[in-house]
């Protein structure tokens, strides 16, 4: 980030490929939406452009990005809130809401798929995945941030704007809420061994 600030674009570059898989990975479990999550990662790194000469060195870069990343997750998921038409990339109409879009829906292309195997996957994934949206948001947050991003908690302290030990709770309030969410599908993750 030095050398960015002082006027090296290749460091930018450097920036962008070291950080940009885990920002993704943390963005795309807040919104869910690949193509969504996508976007709203270079909104990020636009965001990290224009607040170069804010960064101060004080904490990590990593820090500071996944605090932006934060705001722009919440800034979109607030826009959404108002939005009156769903998007196209959301869940197709079904008795599942929180079912796959459109282009989630193709088959497996892979030879030598197992197809019971793929199914027991993608079934315990969708379980996970509904399990860790029904956390609270502030529980929710540590965790992708801690378990996804593997952002230590100090850190996640500093992004969040609360107490370490407050962090540090409400991980394991959401291990806790997860254990119990998930505790009858044991059977389906055995089976994927």
């Amino acid at each position: 980030m030095l050398r960015f600030q002082g006027g090296n674009r290749d460091a930018f570059a450097a920036l962008v490929r070291r950080h940009k898989t885990g920002m993704y990975n943390f963005v795309l479990r807040q919104i869910r939406v690949p193509s969504v999550a996508e976007d709203l990662v270079q909104d990020v790194f636009v965001k990290v452009v224009q607040s170069a000469a804010d960064f101060k060195h004080e904490a990590r870069f990593s820090t500071w990005t996944y605090a932006i990343a934060r705001n722009v997750c919440i800034d979109h998921l607030r826009k959404m809130s108002l939005r009156r038409h769903p998007s196209l990339d959301q869940p197709a109409p079904s008795d599942d809401a929180d079912g796959p879009t459109l282009g989630e829906r193709m088959a497996d292309s892979r030879p030598g798929a197992s197809v019971e195997r793929t199914a027991i996957g993608t079934e315990v994934g969708q379980l996970i995945a509904r399990a860790v949206e029904s956390l609270p948001p502030d529980q929710r947050e540590v965790f992708l941030l801690r378990e996804v991003a593997n952002i230590p908690f100090k850190e996640i302290a500093d992004i969040t704007g609360v107490p370490e030990n407050t962090v540090k709770s409400r991980m394991r309030y959401a291990l806790e809420r997860l254990q119990q969410a998930l505790a009858e599908y044991e059977d389906y993750a055995r089976a994927l061994r």
